[in-house]
């Protein structure tokens, strides 16, 4: 099968408008690659490789894999317009003021369609049926519960503008999606087309993306797919790799990207971005773990100097790694002690520098396991989207 140029799509005329139609993903090879992306894929590839290796080297791994996903869940909330911080994730609703609750909702959503969607690959593969599944969870009680969860959807929408007459893009019609979603499923299990999974991926985000078949949720569930297709084809174990902090960063390059394909035609430079985004966010994941691995190895010393209370504070600990803000009645219950064993543990921790107190009470207090939030808490290699170099 010989590959054939890119050709994005073209624009049908509708009502008052023109609507995007996509090229089929699925007929044909695509020629994508040169020296220079090619040589940016062996390099995510590489890294991609890395981070997958500490999903077999850290113990107890999935402690650590929901922090990631509550990153994620922040970072990828906060393109669509949420406020919640990643320590703000990590409470319960009980300690989030009011007015931020929906926002925190958001974030609590997305993570819990990610846990979905990954428990779900192990016995049903990546298909529309099952990011329906999760795009309903995603959306169930928060902003978009009224506009179709779940359902692809059967009105045109369209992005920017105050109408669809003035709209800065309007994806394809309700009509053509049926055979636009059915091709794009079709794309990503077939195994004839020789792409790198990589490359696979990032053209099926942009494609999902310029689809749009929802009426809302589309952005977060388009993210969710990257990590979902890299699990589900064996490049992760575990979902450790999400990329919508790196987008969020360089929203507009991201935004950009997409945009050219469509415009000129030029997928090279949507995958040299995405591609870069992979490289950046797995040797950052990495680092991560690597510190993680320090960090357990000093408090664990830390909490076997407690003397009697050291098999208790083990056992906290290890608890920490997946709920690290926590009340004395909360480790109470979690340790099966009285609230004065609570307490008492509590401040050895601090005193220990493990923990530290956040709220300034003296009833109801929250201690935080403050260095090790503070990782996930890091940005990617480049802070700056101004220090975004994607090779021409």
């Amino acid at each position: 099968m010989g590959e054939q140029p890119f050709i994005a799509g073209t624009y049908s005329q509708q009502y008052q408008y023109k609507s995007f139609l996509p090229s089929s993903l699925n007929k044909s090879a695509i020629a994508w690659h040169n020296l220079g992306l090619d040589l940016l894929l062996e390099d995510a590839t590489r890294l991609l490789g890395e981070l997958n290796a500490y999903s077999h080297l850290v113990p107890d791994v999935d402690f650590f894999i929901r922090m990631h996903i509550y990153k994620e869940a922040t970072a990828s909330s906060r393109i669509e317009g949420t406020q919640t911080k990643f320590d703000e994730a990590l409470l319960d609703i009980e300690e989030i003021a009011p007015e931020r609750r929906d926002d925190w909702n958001e974030v609590q959503n997305y993570t819990a369609a990610m846990n979905f969607a990954i428990k779900e690959l192990e016995h049903l593969p990546l298909s529309m049926r099952l990011l329906n599944e999760t795009h309903r969870i995603l959306m169930q009680g928060v902003r978009g519960q009224n506009r179709g969860p779940g359902e692809i959807r059967r009105t045109q929408n369209w992005i920017g503008g105050a109408s669809i007459k003035d709209a800065y893009f309007v994806p394809p019609s309700p009509e053509e999606l049926p055979e636009l979603l059915s091709d794009l499923e079709k794309f990503w299990h077939n195994e004839t087309l020789n792409y790198p999974h990589l490359i696979k991926i990032g053209l099926s985000h942009y494609q999902f993306e310029t689809i749009h078949p929802y009426l809302d949720g589309n952005g977060r569930t388009g993210r969710l797919l990257i990590t979902l297709y890299l699990v589900e084809k064996g490049l992760l174990r575990r979902p450790t790799l999400y990329l919508s902090d790196f987008f969020e960063r360089n929203r507009p390059a991201y935004y950009n990207a997409l945009t050219v394909i469509r415009t000129q035609n030029d997928i090279g430079h949507w995958l040299k971005f995405f591609l870069v985004g992979v490289a950046q966010t797995a040797e950052q994941s990495k680092r991560t773990f690597e510190e993680i691995i320090r960090l357990r190895s000093e408090c664990e010393q830390k909490a076997m100097l407690m003397g009697k209370r050291a098999r208790k504070a083990l056992q906290l600990l290890t608890s920490l790694y997946s709920q690290p803000i926590v009340s004395a009645s909360a480790i109470a219950a979690l340790l099966d002690i009285t609230s004065q064993s609570a307490n008492a543990l509590a401040r050895a921790f601090e005193d220990a520098g493990i923990l530290l107190e956040t709220t300034g009470y003296k009833r109801n207090r929250l201690f935080a396991f403050k260095d090790y939030i503070e990782l996930f808490q890091k940005r990617d290699l480049s802070d700056d989207q101004n220090d975004l170099h994607v090779p021409a």
